[in-house]
């Protein structure tokens, strides 16, 4: 669990807003830019760009400025960190919920 604490903490905590979700959803599309981006959001430009200014923090995009344009670009490598994380957890449960299955069908009988 430590290998993970402060980058996933960052990670889960940029992840509990909803907005920060949409931006990272539609960038699983593909590369877009703020304006795009921010088209969907009910806020004012420089509300959208904190959330964006979250997202790049914690390493989950990357922001190249082209002119006036600011494109974003998932970076997959932070969410493989939580992937890890979640695979790490789904085992532990796994294997809790089997011995239970194996406890409840097989019961021991009273010695």
């Amino acid at each position: 669990m430590a290998k993970y604490s402060t980058t996933l903490d960052e990670v889960f905590a940029a992840l509990a807003d909803p907005t920060r979700r949409g931006v990272v959803g539609e960038l699983g599309r593909g590369p877009s830019s703020v304006g795009e981006l921010a088209r969907t959001a009910s806020m004012t430009l420089p509300s959208f760009m904190k959330h964006v200014d979250k997202l790049e923090r914690c390493g989950l995009i990357r922001t190249a400025k082209s002119g006036r344009v600011r494109t974003c670009t998932l970076d997959r490598r932070r969410l493989a960190v939580v992937d890890g994380w979640l695979a790490e957890q789904r085992a532990v449960w796994e294997g809790r919920t089997d011995r239970l299955e194996q406890f409840v069908t097989n019961p021991q009988e009273p010695s």
